[in-house]
């Protein structure tokens, strides 16, 4: 076989974050930079990816065609803050995300309050880009510092609702949303209360103590009979109600008020909103990945998303990861892709996640001497 740069290929890197350590833009910027090592003539996209959590508007942002704008939010605790949004360059679609303004991320670990934390200011946001007259919202409802029942964020669009009195009354809605397309990028099919409600499955990262769950979904089942009959619907049990400490289900409810209204896994209004379609159509290959490949990759993350986009294509898929699990290995040989972890050696997590982008570099040279025996 010749040098590998007697032919050269397209390869398109659409890897999520690898959470806590990289964001998207990182991850693919140096898996990237490693492959151009091994095969310099090789033409490279760039399309970063995310779920709709921490880390969505950097990965659109890098598509271009979107530019950056601040609003004067309100923080789950209450407190003046500012939150960046995206506004397309058309000035009609608005990509906003909810760890901006009411992620946990925005308090210390030591103000966790799943009690008091409000998502007022992802309603502040919404208004926010209405105000610049977007007609097309992307909302994505990732890192959550609140179980309020989306209580907050109706309260930020004009309602009158409280979870802890169980009032609701959406008579002073922001008419404006009549004109909207929203989009809600929503990866849990959670319902809101029980068992596997907001409160029982993430309100303990948020600050809740077991007495806390209690109370807390008692208040929700009052909340949410007060809030669907102001709307006249039942949305509780609908898959997705309980994500974002509820902030699904107020936004069921009130899903009438919007022009068009679609909860949607965050991987595919990604893929949408970067053009992920057109670039795979380019490619000869394409690498994604995240920070943990494992039994959860099943469950609709990002690599397997991208996976099964790229098989339905018939271009072939690499996944890295920076730790690979039998279970995650398995989801992705399903659809044809092979999993490859970025680890050189064991360590612990702490220490995978202080080396930089250094071991992603080494990994994407290695896949790309890899990918030479096969590329011709």
């Amino acid at each position: 076989m010749g040098d590998s740069r007697d032919f050269t290929r397209t390869v398109l890197f659409a890897p999520d974050s690898f959470k806590g350590s990289l964001t998207s833009v990182q991850v693919a910027t140096a898996l990237a930079r490693g492959w151009l090592v091994a095969r310099p003539n090789d033409t490279t996209w760039l399309c970063p990816l995310a779920d709709g959590g921490e880390g969505t508007l950097e990965a659109i942002a890098a598509a271009g065609g979107w530019n950056w704008l601040t609003a004067a939010v309100r923080d789950p605790l209450g407190r003046p803050i500012e939150a960046r949004w995206l506004r397309s360059s058309d000035g009609t679609r608005a990509v906003i995300e909810m760890a901006e303004a009411s992620g946990l991320s925005r308090v210390a670990s030591a103000e966790r309050d799943a009690a008091a934390a409000t998502s007022i200011g992802t309603g502040d946001a919404i208004r926010a880009a209405l105000d610049t007259g977007v007609t097309s919202i992307i909302l994505g409802i990732g890192g959550s510092a609140t179980t309020d029942g989306g209580a907050g964020l109706l309260q930020g669009l004009g309602a009158v609702c409280d979870r802890e009195t169980a009032r609701a009354d959406l008579g002073g809605l922001d008419p404006r949303l009549g004109s909207v397309d929203l989009a809600v990028a929503c990866d849990v099919t959670n319902p809101l209360l029980g068992s596997y409600g907001a409160a029982a499955v993430y309100g303990p990262q948020k600050g809740a103590a077991a007495e806390d769950v209690v109370e807390l979904d008692r208040q929700l089942a009052f909340y949410a009979d007060a809030l669907e009959a102001a709307a006249g619907r039942r949305v509780r049990d609908v898959a997705g109600a309980g994500a974002a400490g509820g902030v699904g289900f107020g936004l069921l409810a009130i899903a009438g008020a919007f022009r068009s209204f679609a909860l949607r896994p965050g991987v595919d209004l990604l893929m949408e909103a970067t053009d992920f379609d057109a670039r795979l159509a380019t490619a000869d290959l394409v690498v994604t990945g995240e920070g943990r490949i494992d039994a959860q990759t099943a469950f609709g993350k990002t690599a397997l998303g991208v996976a099964r986009r790229a098989a339905a294509a018939g271009v072939p898929c690499i996944a890295v990861g920076g730790g690979v699990e039998l279970e995650g290995i398995e989801a992705l040989a399903a659809v044809g892709a092979v999993a490859v972890p970025v680890s050189e050696r064991p360590q612990s997590i702490e220490a995978a996640m202080a080396a930089g982008t250094s071991p992603l570099e080494r990994c994407g040279e290695r896949i790309a001497r890899i990918a030479s025996i096969w590329l011709t």
